[in-house]
């Protein structure tokens, strides 16, 4: 199993103060891991392009994309909302995160690899068509998605979100759309408090806080997995989030990276029924450090086959 990173010194360059917890650190821990575990080796670097507001336009409006554009600040931070800001590098940074994606899905298709991971800052699924929030300026999967189906034409394919949060911005970019299925899961109620309905595209399920991986388990198997067998999707895409994590103090979730790989397996059996092995996952939330390099790692090593 052929397994693409990415990662580019852009992503460091984006910060929100000093003791903002969506921290360029997230990425040099998750390099170190990597480097620890040795599964650095195995992987292949891609180099990703920056997005064009053509290919943002999938997602956002551009009235979205100008007020990010037009607000770059010479010095200091432009407030988004009480948790984002942009400081003088944000903008490039968030159109290299959008592009990651991009090249994730030309990777792919192309067979260079067979699944990629994209450690991105700053995180997406939050961002909703027409505002950014939460962290994330640019809905990441959601463009890679919408472009995996414009430029290849795919029929159908299903976006996983197992962040802490819900995927709000996911959500709105393709709620009702019968090419895409999203499957979720996340604590509720807890930020960004939106949710909690089922449509038939939508398996978005909300679970109490204090929830463990058994009980996460169970509902993936008989609430995602059917679905997913049903709408066999032709690419997969995974908004890996890893707050969930029982040592993350920004969520109150109860995985462990036995989950994460778990998860991951589960994911990847369906695409190799369905979808030729092709996911793209990309990263968004995961706060404590030291967990968050550990499930990367494990994500990483499964879709790796290692």
């Amino acid at each position: 199993m052929s397994t693409g990173f990415i990662n580019h010194p852009d992503f460091l360059l984006h910060e929100m103060g000093l003791h903002h917890p969506e921290s360029p650190d997230r990425l040099r821990v998750i390099e170190d891991q990597l480097i620890l575990s040795r599964l650095d080796q195995f992987l292949v670097r891609l180099e990703p392009s920056l997005a064009s507001e053509e290919q943002l336009e999938l997602v956002h409006s551009p009235e979205m994309i100008a007020l990010l554009r037009d607000h770059q600040p010479s010095s200091g931070y432009f407030e988004i909302d009480g948790d984002t800001y942009m400081n003088p590098n944000s903008y490039q940074t968030a159109l290299r995160a959008a592009g990651s994606g991009i090249t994730a899905v030309d990777a792919v298709m192309s067979g260079h690899v067979n699944n990629v991971f994209c450690a991105v800052r700053p995180p997406g699924h939050h961002a909703e068509p027409n505002r950014s929030m939460g962290f994330c300026l640019f809905n990441n999967m959601a463009i890679a998605a919408r472009y995996a189906l414009e430029k290849y034409k795919l029929n159908r394919i299903a976006l996983i979100d197992f962040d802490v949060h819900h995927g709000n911005g996911t959500e709105k970019a393709f709620e009702y759309d019968p090419q895409v299925l999203m499957c979720g899961i996340y604590q509720h109620p807890f930020y960004p408090y939106s949710g909690g309905q089922e449509h038939d595209n939508m398996i978005n399920i909300p679970v109490p806080a204090y929830t463990n991986g058994v009980k996460i388990r169970d509902i993936i198997k008989n609430k995602w997995l059917p679905k997913l067998h049903d709408f066999q999707p032709e690419f997969i895409f995974i908004s890996a989030g890893f707050d969930a994590h029982k040592e993350d103090d920004l969520g109150q979730l109860g995985l462990v990276e036995a989950d994460y790989i778990w998860i991951t397996e589960q994911i990847m059996n369906v695409a190799a029924l369905y979808a030729q092995g092709r996911i793209v996952s990309c990263l968004e939330g995961g706060y404590n450090l030291s967990a968050l390099a550990r499930s990367v790692a494990a994500h990483i090593k499964t879709l790796a086959s290692i």
